[in-house]
């Protein structure tokens, strides 16, 4: 019988119910049992098997579940007698917050009263007992009314539903929460965090730990959100990041699974493409981990293509990318040359630092999936981690690029043409361009913490060598602030075939104690790379003087003069 892969389907009892292609990831189940940890919060990148996971935990203990060893039988888990007894034991709470995404405060905070009040439906059997007095009855009632949910009956009703099924069961309750972060991402985004986040933390604080017919808690996220932001109350919680070695196979595909999925679809002659494309992930000291999304997706099709990238617009990572310091592009310009950066940050995700901590993109970029964690060094008498990162892999390669094009894209600006008339030697196209250019993308690039004229053109022209990098890296080995001769270049486009022109970029602020106009400006750019023989690097790889062209950028405001 011909295996189906049955694309964006994460319900583990359908699955298997229909057949359909599935690894086994069973053995989280007994992993996480037996670690007796009360509150877990698992973190790994978005499309990595969370909620398939969650919900086969829903399967496995869930009463709802009683009886169904179909689901289980021939898995991992089956093959110990006392997990068969475990199975469909548990009164279970399962919610997800995947779906919570609101531009504003009060209708989050409806859209969790909805899931709320869908769980409270979901139990009204309850309400045919005599365990629960007239009271409780009516409390349970409107629990069920969203438009009259009030925010502390919210934070409770998870609390008080646990108080209600372990009455029934008498057996305390498990509870799943998937994507705990979703809405928390949303909040910063849309401006309403701090008003937020006492609403979660409340909501949290009485889930997970004032709650006394609490079994055990999992929760799912793409993020480590702060302690201090939402779990101040939990001493109880234990975290797993990516660069924890708990669970580090759990989710995502290992080399084994996907060499195996390989042969059961007739594709190990593509192996070594699709390791370029979709491995690369590493948890904890666990490495070669693959995007599940994207090999299901390759499965299904027999095609290669950014399957994970075309799941999430990746708007907040590419305004902070956008907006970052420049020494942050900088790093962003090795990464792109496929070389290895050393940074030091803090894996918890400050969210109303992200702003104005320069190092608080690594842990989002990190915990998002985009960059992985080569090793992890530990410096000074207070082991301070420093994490060597790389991209990921092709496809996270690929989001790279779209994005920092993407900055260019708009219809105002004329990025490609400009490269065009770089290229061509066209000096009044290039500057009619990048005038358009600076104008539509200046105030992007300087939207940080402390914007001035004088940063404004470092950020720009950064931002504008990951665009070139993108743009020309078949043709050209783009390089940027580095020395040679006497001093360091801005920007250098050297050619991969040395018989082509080579080109030297020197960017320079309008300085009005030193300099009149723009012009002059100019003049002192093309000055600087005579000066300090910025073409010895290009000179000593054999490419001929005469096929190098300098060129000034002076910049004044939002305007822009190139000579």
């Amino acid at each position: 019988m011909e295996t189906i892969v049955s694309i964006g389907n994460q319900g583990f009892d359908r699955l298997r119910e229909e057949g359909s292609f599935y690894i086994d990831k069973t053995y989280f189940i007994k992993e996480w049992w037996e670690s007796r940890d009360v509150i877990t919060l698992i973190t790994r990148p978005r499309r990595f098997g969370k909620t398939l996971n969650m919900n086969m935990l829903y399967c496995f203990f869930s009463n709802q579940y009683a009886g169904r060893d179909d689901l289980f039988e021939n898995l991992s888990i089956w093959k110990e007698e006392k997990y068969k007894k475990l199975q469909g034991t548990y009164p279970t709470v399962f919610l997800s917050f995947a779906g919570i995404k609101a531009d504003n405060l009060e209708d989050a905070k409806s859209q969790i009263k909805l899931q709320i009040a869908g769980l409270y439906e979901q139990n009204r059997y309850l309400l045919e007992t005599n365990l629960l007095s007239d009271n409780e009855k009516n409390m349970y009632q409107s629990m069920t009314m969203t438009m009259t949910m009030s925010d502390v009956e919210c934070c409770a009703a998870i609390n008080q539903m646990c108080l209600y099924l372990s009455r029934y069961y008498k057996k305390n309750v498990i509870v799943l929460l998937d994507e705990y972060d979703t809405p928390m991402q949303e909040a910063y985004t849309h401006g309403y965090w701090n008003e937020f986040t006492a609403f979660i933390r409340n909501l949290f604080n009485s889930t997970f730990k004032t709650n006394q017919y609490l079994e055990r808690g999992i929760m799912t996220g793409i993020t480590r959100v702060s302690k201090k932001s939402v779990f101040s109350d939990l001493n109880n919680l234990n975290v797993v990041t990516t660069t924890s070695d708990e669970y580090s196979t759990c989710f995502g595909f290992t080399q084994e699974e996907v060499t195996s999925a390989l042969e059961l679809f007739g594709c190990m002659d593509q192996l070594e493409e699709v390791q370029k494309w979709y491995d690369g992930f590493t948890f904890g000291s666990s490495r070669d981990i693959y995007n599940p999304w994207s090999i299901t997706n390759y499965l299904d099709k027999k095609r290669f293509s950014p399957y994970w990238a075309a799941t999430s617009s990746n708007g907040l990572i590419n305004r902070l990318i956008q907006s970052a310091s420049a020494e942050v592009k900088m790093y962003m310009e090795d990464l792109l040359k496929d070389k290895e950066i050393i940074v030091n940050f803090d894996e918890q995700i400050v969210f109303d630092q992200l702003d104005s901590n320069k190092d608080a993109i690594w842990s989002l970029l990190v915990a998002s999936g985009y960059l992985k964690v080569e090793k992890v060094e530990y410096h000074g008498i207070l082991r301070k981690p420093w994490y060597h990162l790389r991209i990921t892999n092709l496809e996270t390669y690929g989001i790279f690029s779209d994005m920092f094009l993407g900055w260019f894209d708009s219809s105002a600006s004329n990025y490609n043409a400009f490269v065009d008339a770089l290229l061509q030697g066209d000096l009044k196209a290039m500057n009619a361009y990048m005038n358009d250019v600076a104008l539509t993308t200046f105030s992007n690039f300087d939207t940080g913490t402390h914007p001035s004229g004088k940063t404004q053109p470092e950020r720009f022209y950064h931002g504008f060598v990951l665009g070139l990098l993108v743009e020309l890296r078949e043709s050209y080995d783009i390089r940027s602030n580095r020395e040679s001769g006497y001093g360091r270049y801005d920007v250098m486009l050297i050619p991969k075939n040395h018989k082509k022109t080579a080109y030297v970029l020197e960017f320079k602020v309008l300085d009005t104690d030193e300099e009149e106009s723009l012009e002059d400006t100019v003049h002192a750019a093309l000055y600087q790379i005579e000066e300090k023989k910025y073409d010895t690097e290009l000179l000593s790889l054999g490419i001929e003087r005469n096929n190098i062209r300098h060129y000034g950028f002076a910049f004044q405001g939002k305007k822009v003069l190139i000579g």
